[in-house]
């Protein structure tokens, strides 16, 4: 957990920069946790958001507000995992599909009919004991309730994998659930991820091997609503500090693009594993090695990497809130990580050419 002064210090970092973005070309993606929230991101903010990418993770508003139904009903998380009660239909897709309506109709969220005309890619390993493959085929089935055509969505089922973002050859072997939570599983889930969102011409291959544009470690807490001042920040699961990934052609004011890559539990830059030397967090190992970056260059493509932090006994992982330990209004767009990505996207597009 961050010292109380690494929030002081926020302020020395520097806002995101405004960039020659069209919103319209936003995407979002993550892993578990980070999966869960681009999923909330994705149909609250459907009239801006172009696809979604979802690793090991399952259908809007899952949890329904419950810590209980998230780590039993949409996750094998509880202990003991004999109290897991994941099935083909665990997650009760009509009724979230029903209250995703209803928030939908109290402007909670933008109009769903807007979901129709997202691309969405889902993936998931069939040795993943965490949030197993009948999850993630229930978020394809949340989507096809709304009336997303089946011609915009795939998916994408590894043999060999556990609770991982998958990679070519980075990480732990591809069928292991532990940290970094990035597989070696010979496939390439950011690639996969961004060529559908981004489809159908192909993404251009990387140009080399190490990305030639810029990390930025930027000001986080800036973005957070006016009604969460900083001062309260631990309280609301976002780090003090983000980061961002920026392509030197849209640094120079090309037309770019946007995706919003979310870290999954235990990821986040500040996240200090139980058994860890002291002092030794996971850094930026997700930032740098989940695979965005190389695809980003040549297909001018801006990542930005939002952080989530931990908070005692509320959330112990660092995981976004997709079960409700920041308030109720977690999932929608009165949410506080729900509206500071937002303000995040909103600054970063700010730059656009009309």
């Amino acid at each position: 957990m961050p010292s109380a002064g690494c929030y002081a210090e926020s302020a020395s970092y520097p806002p995101l920069p405004a960039l020659n973005i069209d919103i319209s070309q936003t995407s979002v993606s993550g892993l578990s946790a980070g999966g869960f929230m681009a999923v909330q991101l994705a149909v609250a903010y459907s009239s801006i958001i172009k696809g979604v990418g979802v690793v090991a993770a399952g259908p809007y508003y899952c949890s329904r507000n419950s810590l209980l139904i998230a780590t039993t009903r949409c996750s094998c998380t509880i202990r003991p995992a004999s109290a897991c009660r994941v099935s083909p239909d665990s997650t009760n897709v009509p009724r979230l599909v029903s209250m995703a309506k209803t928030f939908s109709a109290s402007r909670l969220i933008d109009d769903v009919a807007s979901i129709m005309g997202q691309r969405i890619v889902t993936i998931s390993g069939a040795k993943d004991a965490t949030v197993p493959a009948p999850i993630v085929a229930q978020l394809q089935a949340f989507y096809a309730a709304l009336g997303v055509p089946a011609q915009n969505m795939t998916q994408i089922g590894i043999a060999d994998a556990g609770h991982t973002m998958p990679t070519i050859d980075y990480g732990v072997a591809c069928a292991k659930s532990e940290s970094p939570f990035i597989g070696k599983c010979d496939v390439d889930g950011a690639k996969q991820i961004l060529g559908w969102i981004y489809g159908p011409a192909p993404l251009a291959p990387p140009a080399a091997a190490t990305p030639s544009g810029r990390f930025i470690r930027f000001d986080q807490s800036r973005y957070l609503p006016a009604s969460q001042p900083a001062s309260i920040l631990r309280r609301t699961g976002m780090d003090a500090t983000g980061w961002l990934y920026v392509p030197s052609t849209c640094n120079a004011g090309a037309p770019c693009r946007l995706q919003v890559a979310l870290h999954g539990c235990r990821q986040g830059q500040a996240y200090v594993p139980l058994g860890s030397p002291t002092g030794l967090s996971y850094g930026t190992t997700f930032v740098r090695h989940a695979g965005y970056t190389q695809w980003a260059d040549n297909n001018r493509i801006v990542v930005l990497y939002p952080q989530a932090v931990s908070i005692p006994i509320t959330n112990p992982n660092g995981c976004w809130d997709w079960w409700g330990y920041t308030g109720r209004h977690f999932a929608d767009q009165q949410g506080v990580q729900m509206r500071a990505i937002r303000n995040m996207i909103e600054r970063l597009t700010s730059g656009a050419s009309h």
